[in-house]
């Protein structure tokens, strides 16, 4: 097979983006026959159809999704390049480092790592983005080569549902993620029920809950809790819930990192020695794993969780 040229990658990663060939050819400065000249001829070097053509635009197949993500890898590989050599032999690290996190994490645990990471090599310049550990999650950036690093909750325990296999953003910790992606923990964080201050019996409340909550590694703890009703009320996020609680809407099961902005409206009860626990970690990719910046974030990472 003939191997891809850089703009050849450049294209698919543009058609993707952009959803047609006039699109992608307007980002990229070149005419729309240009782009299907340069698709089809990636397509007959990689033996498959990569998009779908319609009067809609153009869209992925499988076999596309799976090329776009490796082409959007490899060309940041090139742009790391450059940068790790500049450093090479300054003990400096410069550049675009693109992170990916859901709320909580983004909001608590990355800010302090960034100010240290920046602190000590000015020249990285993070770029973050939030995202909902739903479907592919957080780990779900970096397969897609958006994101050169993410903050995600990890199944400890392997077999981790969801990430690029399910229904939430968990993926297994301490070895390679779908996608061969790899993983490795920071923090592990235990559920609290929270409720109204001073409420008689929190546990006759109604629950509140969001969609990213009771990943694979709390699903049996809570099927194993009689008490624990249906949620009657689906918020956008755990910030939203403990604000609900706070007015006395309802109890929660929240992870530690979520009630970091508890207020003095909210009570936090433990759930015991046999209460659901979550693994917050990083996922990178195996050809990321090794740059400075990503290798620095990581150290700065594992010195705020402690």
């Amino acid at each position: 097979m003939a191997d891809l040229s850089p703009q050849e990658l450049r294209v698919l990663a543009a058609v993707a983006d952009s959803g047609g060939f006039s699109a992608a050819g307007a980002l990229l400065g070149l005419s729309q026959s240009a782009v299907s000249h340069s698709v089809r001829g990636s397509e007959a070097k990689v033996g498959a159809v990569l998009f779908e053509r319609g009067r809609g635009g153009a869209s992925p197949t499988p076999a596309g999704e799976r090329a776009v993500a490796l082409a959007r890898r490899i060309l940041r590989m090139y742009e790391v390049l450059g940068a790790e050599a500049r450093g090479a032999g300054r003990d400096t690290v410069a550049g675009v480092l693109r992170i990916a996190a859901f709320r909580s994490a983004a909001l608590h645990l990355l800010p302090p790592a960034l100010e240290r990471l920046t602190a000590r090599h000015p020249g990285i310049r993070p770029e973050v983005r939030v995202v909902r550990e739903l479907g592919a999650g957080t780990a779900g950036e970096v397969a897609a080569g958006r994101a050169d690093l993410a903050i995600a909750t990890l199944n400890a325990g392997g077999g981790g549902v969801g990430g690029a296999t399910g229904a939430t953003g968990s993926v297994p910790a301490g070895a390679a993620a779908p996608g061969r992606l790899l993983t490795g923990v920071l923090r592990e964080e235990a559920y609290a029920l929270v409720h109204p201050a001073g409420h008689p019996d929190p546990r006759s409340l109604p629950l509140l809950d969001w969609d990213e909550n009771c990943g694979s590694y709390t699903r049996d703890w809570w099927r194993a809790q009689d008490w624990i009703p249906r949620a009657t009320v689906k918020a956008e996020d755990d910030g939203m819930v403990l604000t609900m609680v706070g007015r006395g809407l309802g109890m929660a099961i929240l992870p530690e990192l979520s009630l970091r902005e508890a207020t003095d409206a909210v009570d936090i009860t433990g759930l015991g020695p046999s209460g659901p626990v979550r693994h917050v970690g990083y996922v990178t990719a195996p050809e990321s794993a090794s740059s400075l910046a990503v290798r620095a974030l990581i150290r700065e990472l594992r010195s705020e969780a402690g």
